[in-house]
């Protein structure tokens, strides 16, 4: 792997807590004093920073656990220059409150544009350390998906995000359409891009991929649903010199192909923009296109239902069985969606202000980014690949050990207590089902009844 000057390999032996400090080193934060001074207060962006994250490492942590998550003991290099409140803490002399209205303030206080430059530091870090080159395409791989999070129904957050509407009237909560772009080998996820999902200024996860696709690592293979398989991805990733790996529908195939599509077509083609592509991106110049493969082969579906076309158009040189398998992986970023919004609560956000929602989103990217780092390194002594492990079982794992680490008295303390959590997290592998568990078809929700006018 390759190494770097501020984070030599031997320091990701870490829990996520030392992780953390790592990937965010002093002279990396210092370069953030321009907004404020940090050497005067207990809750520095780092910390407030660790809070937040720690926040989503733990199922439903309330502000009151990210408060006692300090009290019970951070590094002190976390106060590289200590004020005298921080002194006199560790000291003894004087306590600090547990009352979370010094942290709401700090979290709510922390500017916007430190928590995206510390997100994108750590993930630039990761990915320039964890092996995500798949051999077959000699690059990485990176899936592309969007998904919707609820908000909370308040007069900001409805503002930004307006709630739908149908026939029945206007919806309670405020949504937003997220996209995210997640590592094949690795799963480390790239910072998402957002915008409201209904209302004047609706965003469509097409746009959003055209706005987050210049800060994947320089090369790397985007993979995407037939949502994604539109022209203007395709040539906003071709502009960037982004390979593709792009589901078509059926009828964008054969408008492509100009005929019928055989079962084991693989054939270049140029991809010219539509009338209505050009309608939509009016910017596009005269002579826009993207030179290509169009790829159409039979395939049968993992849950033994009907064999159908699949049809694919790719930028890559790699075989046709190649690019096959390769999109072949998509359910990974399914897998992954379900984390963020279950393991990682990012289903239905509780903060009230359109900021503090960014916050939240891009420091629970970091979270999990940590745990994927840390799962990687299992992976690498165990020599099997990253994705065998559950993620929520080394969330919980890591959960458990980091207050230990952090807390240890001696650095052999310390090395004891990761030893244990490298062992149990190691055992967090998925199980292999000797039988396939059989898929249940999508249903509807009933819908409620009211209740019974009550008698006298």
């Amino acid at each position: 792997m390759p190494s770097s000057p501020d984070l030599p390999t031997s320091s990701w032996k870490s829990d996520a807590l030392s992780l953390y400090q790592r990937l965010l080193p002093a002279a990396f934060l210092k370069s953030f004093e321009k907004y404020t001074r940090q050497n005067n207060r207990i809750y520095t962006f780092p910390v407030v920073m660790w809070l937040l994250i720690a926040q989503r490492l733990q199922p439903l942590a309330s502000l009151e656990t990210a408060v006692l998550e300090l009290l019970s003991g951070l590094p002190s290099s976390f106060w590289p220059r200590p004020c005298q409140r921080v002194q006199d803490w560790h000291d003894g002399c004087k306590l600090p409150s547990s009352h979370t209205g010094a942290y709401n303030k700090a979290r709510q206080a922390l500017p916007l544009t430190v928590v995206e430059q510390s997100c994108d530091r750590i993930f630039q870090e990761l990915t320039a350390h964890l092996n995500g080159t798949l051999p077959t395409v000699g690059a990485r791989a990176f899936f592309v998906d969007g998904t919707t999070v609820r908000m909370a129904h308040r007069p900001a957050l409805c503002q930004a995000y307006p709630p739908g509407s149908n026939q029945h009237g206007e919806a309670h909560w405020p949504l937003l359409r997220m996209l995210v772009a997640h590592d094949l080998q690795t799963g480390l996820a790239l910072r998402p891009e957002w915008g409201p999902m209904h209302g004047p200024q609706a965003v469509s996860e097409q746009k959003l991929v055209e706005t987050a696709i210049h800060r994947l690592p320089e090369g790397s293979v985007v993979v995407g649903d037939a949502n994604f398989g539109v022209f203007s991805v395709a040539y906003v990733a071709a502009q960037r010199e982004y390979p593709v790996v792009l589901r078509l529908t059926a009828v964008r195939a054969r408008h492509l192909a100009g005929g019928p599509l055989p079962d084991g077509l693989d054939r270049p083609i140029v991809w010219k923009p539509t009338r209505e592509d050009r309608r939509s991106h009016p910017d596009l110049p005269p002579d826009a296109c993207v030179r290509g493969r169009l790829i159409a082969r039979q395939v049968q579906p993992s849950n033994g239902a009907t064999p159908f076309l699949l049809y694919l158009f790719t930028t890559l040189s790699a075989s046709c069985d190649e690019v096959l398998s390769l999109y072949g992986q998509r359910w990974n970023i399914e897998t992954d969606l379900r984390t963020l919004k279950s393991t990682l609560a990012l289903e239905q956000l509780s903060c009230t202000t359109p900021e503090m929602v960014a916050k939240e989103l891009n420091m629970a990217m970091a979270a999990y980014n940590l745990v994927r780092a840390i799962t990687y390194i299992a992976a690498e002594r165990a020599g099997i690949a990253p994705r065998s492990y559950s993620f929520t079982r080394v969330r919980n794992v890591v959960e458990a050990f980091t207050p230990l680490v952090a807390n240890a008295k001696s650095p052999q303390e310390a090395q004891k207590y990761f030893d244990q959590m490298m062992y149990y997290v190691g055992q967090a592998k998925l199980p292999k089902r000797k039988k396939r568990r059989p898929s249940y078809p999508r249903a509807v929700w009933g819908k409620p009844k009211s209740f019974p006018h009550r008698r006298r």
